[in-house]
Formats: structure tokens, sequence, C-alpha cells
């Protein structure tokens, strides 16, 4: 029997690539080319960026809306407007699903919500990251209220799954209306700079509503939600850099909450000590320094992301490697208010610390603050509300807790920082800390009073005892007297003791009293 020279294709393979191609298209040629003139890319060239090459599998590519309203029966699409499937970042499997704006602008239908909540249901059933890709005009108002319970049921599994797995949202787009509020509950927000935008109502229906003339990236651009509101975490200037962003970020997190973050073997030396850092506090007490140095010249070199940079500046919170293990770092920045602590910095320190612990990332906290901002807006806008969240946050937190005190540790900021009786595992010192309920001067005024207004030169005296008062009280070795820290380093051997201290805590247990949970202070 003579073998044929070929086989003709089956009719049945050929309709499957056809649909699949159909699939791979979206909206359309036309419309793809219109997504590439903005400058923007499509769902799957995304994908491709995030991923690593050749891994992602897709979830439920056929799946089609059934609504007939408003002339939707006549256009339908394959996947719905959203690409669903699993892959891997740095050989480890991640779930993902990407919005396709040429699909009805990527709004979200009952079908589009359906994949959503199908893939976010195997991630958190097989103990994955989950991340999502937004680019959305927000939901899709032809199917009405089918839409609006589709964004409850995300909602739902965005709240009940967060502190489980890691979830990112990265913003590529728009994210308008009640669509904000899922990337709102995930643990991360990586914006674009330009060309991605959150709001609840956006300029249109503010100008209709109010009269009030707004466009979208002054209403909820990248700048905006960095800066001002607090809600984004981390921004970039192009979608490749955002893409390469979550996968360098990603690297911090363990896949889900009974795992401990991934080790990558250091570039550099565990016992390297820099002594620089011995002579970078200022002898006065009022000179500024920056605490952005004594981190990169702690954690192992180049390994340090600073979340949400140019929110309230005066705190400093980030994902760092020490000795190659993951660390949350949060500190003051003396040079920005001093180090105070206001209302958004506790906000800020709050929600990292959370989500160190909730994911097994050892806290690191460096302090210099002279407390909290003091005036009547931080009193009624409620800073001890705000402050006790951050109180809360390190009492709560059950990961392994460092806390090194370079300078100023005064009153309510010594408390609430990670101090020694909130469950640190190990306080250091300077010899430049200055632990006490308030400052030489204030403490001064306050106790000595009527002694210096009797004095036959009041400043001289008040100089005096001032000298006196910081000498006695405002160092590190009469909080060491009492117990308050564990022991006083020179600056330099700062990151040995760290790594040391980590390396001994590394099987740490602790846990609370049983509960369904706790009634933090928001």
């Amino acid at each position: 029997m003579v073998e044929p020279d070929y086989f003709p294709e089956d009719p049945r393979i050929e309709e499957l690539r056809a649909y699949r191609e159909r699939a791979r298209l979206g909206g359309g040629l036309k419309r793809i080319e219109t997504q590439h003139a903005k400058g923007k890319l499509t769902a799957r060239e995304r994908l491709d960026l995030l991923l690593d090459p050749g891994t992602f599998n897709e979830l439920e590519p056929f799946i089609t809306h059934s609504a007939d309203e408003m002339g939707l029966a006549l256009e339908k699409y394959l996947g719905d407007g959203v690409v669903t499937g699993y892959g891997q970042i740095d050989g480890r499997t991640v779930y993902v699903y990407a919005q396709d704006f040429t699909v009805y602008g990527g709004a979200l239908g009952e079908m589009q919500a359906m994949k959503v909540c199908r893939v976010m249901d195997l991630a958190m059933r097989n103990g994955a990251p989950i991340i999502g890709l937004i680019d959305s005009a927000g939901a899709r108002i032809q199917e009405g209220v089918k839409s609006l319970g589709g964004y409850a049921e995300i909602f739902r599994r965005n709240a009940l799954y967060s502190g489980v797995i890691p979830q990112i949202s990265v913003m590529l787009g728009p994210c308008a209306g009640g669509a904000s509020y899922s990337p709102a509950l995930t643990d991360l927000i990586i914006m674009v700079e330009k060309s991605s935008f959150m709001f609840l109502t956006g300029p249109e229906v503010i100008k209709g509503m109010t009269g009030e003339i707004v466009d979208a990236e002054t209403l909820g651009g990248a700048a905006v939600h960095m800066s001002i509101t607090g809600t984004a975490h981390l921004a970039a200037q192009t979608e490749e850099e955002a893409l390469q962003l979550t996968r360098r970020i990603l690297g911090y997190f363990p896949s889900n909450n009974v795992e401990n973050p991934p080790y990558q073997p250091p570039n550099d030396e565990p016992l390297r000590m820099d002594p620089e850092l011995n002579h970078i506090i200022p002898l006065s007490a009022n000179e500024p320094y920056s605490m952005h140095e004594v981190i990169q010249r702690v954690v192992d070199r180049g390994t340090f992301i600073e979340v949400q940079p140019t929110f309230a500046g005066n705190a400093i919170v980030g994902l760092a490697r020490i000795g190659g293990h993951s660390v949350g770092i949060v500190a003051q920045e003396p040079s920005v208010m001093a180090g105070v602590i206001d209302i958004d910095a506790s906000d800020k320190m709050t929600r990292f610390v959370r989500m160190c612990d909730c994911f097994n990332i050892p806290l690191i906290t460096f302090v210099d603050s002279p407390g909290f901002l003091p005036g009547t807006h931080q009193e009624h806008s409620g800073i001890i509300r705000h402050g006790a969240k951050l109180l809360y946050a390190y009492s709560e937190a059950t990961v392994p807790k460092i806390t090194v005190i370079t300078r100023k540790a005064y009153g309510g900021a010594y408390v609430v920082m990670s101090s020694k009786f909130l469950g640190t595992d190990v306080t250091y010192a300077w010899p430049s800390a200055e632990i006490a309920v308030m400052g030489a001067e204030g403490a001064v005024n306050i106790l000595f009073k009527k002694q210096i207004e009797a004095a036959p030169d009041p400043q001289a005296e008040r100089q005096r005892l001032v000298d006196d008062y910081r000498r006695r009280f405002n160092n590190p070795y009469f909080a060491a007297s009492a117990g308050y820290i564990d022991d006083i380093i020179e600056p330099r051997e700062t990151r040995p003791k760290i790594i040391a201290s980590l390396a001994a805590l590394r099987d740490k247990h602790a846990y609370g009293p049983p509960r369904k949970h706790g009634n933090i202070p928001v």
C-alpha cells in the first residue's frame, strides 16, 4: 500500500483555527489599529510582555454575551472583551485577566464578569497570584443591572481573597465608575502616566452635574492617584515599563499566605558594613539627613522598590531584600516635614504594614520622628483615629519585626513605630537616638517653667536645663537601662545585625486570640 504524500486537512480543525483567529482579533483589525494609534497595546500583546514566553494558556476564549437589548444581539465577539487564563512569571504560576478595549471599549457585562470571576476562583483554589490588566470604559450600559451584578461578584472575591493570594491591578487605560472599586480592593495598583485613569464620575458627568470643567488626567490620572489621593502605589511612563515593574515586584511576594516569599541569592555581602553610616546623622538634632540613603546602604544593593514615593513623603514604605530575603521597609524621612507623622503618613504606613503581614514579609522599621503633626486641621480630621490604625497594624502583625531607632523617637511616634512592647522582636538604637516623651526644649518648658521665669537670665537658665535634660534622658542609654531597646549599635553594623536577627526569627510563630476578625478604626 502506498502512503499518501499528505493528509487532507480535517475541516473541523480548520474551523477551530478560524475560531481561534477570530478570538485573537478581538474587536477586529480596524479597532486594533485604533488602539495602536493611541500608543496602546492590545490585551494579548500585554500578556505576551507580562508572562514568560510561551507559558500563557487561555481559558474560555469562545464565550460571547447572551444579551439582546439595544442591538447587542447583532454584535458579538468571541471572548466578550476580556482575555483570561494562566501562565508563568519567572517560572511561577500566575492567573491573569486582560480587558480588551477593542470590544465595547472593554466595558464589563455579565459574561465578561463571569470569566473574570472564574479565573479569580482558580487562582484562589490553586494558591496563585491574580493580576488584572485594566482597560475599560466601565459597565456595559446595554446590559443594565447584569453588569452591576457582575461587578459585585468581582468585588466580593477581591474582598474574600484579600490576604490569601496577592492581587495586583495594572491600570493601562480608563477605569471609570464603580469599576474603580476593584483595583482599590487589591494589594497593589500600578498606573501608566498620561494614559491610565481612575474616577467614579467622569469629566462629562461632572460637567453636567456641577458645571465644573476638568479633563481625565487632572481628575484621575496617575499623578493624582500617586501624589494626592494615595490610591495608586507605583507608576511607569509606558505600558511596557508597567508590565516589567509588575514582574519585578511580584518577585517579592509569595504565591499565597501560607508560603514564604521567594529567596534570591544576594549579589551583596551579608556581613558588609558601611562606614559612611557612622557619619550620616548630623550632630544637630534639627538638621535633616536622607533616610532614603540609610535604607539604600543597608539593604541588598539595587533591591529597594519604594511604594507610593510621592504620597506622604514624610513617610517611606517599600520592598527590598536583605541577605536575599524579602523585607518590608517602613521609615520616616526627616528631610520632609522633619519626619512628623500626619494622617496621610499614618494611612500609608498602616496599609503597607498590613500587606506585608498578610504575605509573611518581615518588617524593618527605621524611626526618626518628633511625633504627630499638631494643629486643629489634623485633630478635626481624625489624627487620633488614623494614628490608631498604625498602632493596630503593628500590634496585630505576627511577622518578624525589627526596629532601628536612628534619631528622634518622641511620644506617640515612639510607641506606634513598632516599639518593643507592641510585640517587636528586636529593637536596635543608634548612639544618636533620642527616646523620650518629647524633645528636651518642650520638656524643660513644661517641667521648669517657674524656675526659668525666676532666673536672673531666663534664656541661659533654659539652655542649661535643656542641655542637662538631653544629657540625662534624650539618649539611648537611659532607654536601654530600662529595657526599652535590646542593643545600641554602631550605624555601620546595621546590615549584619538585621541579617542575623532575620535568621534567628525565621521560624517565628505568633498567634493571636481566636476571633472572627478585629475592628480596626477605619
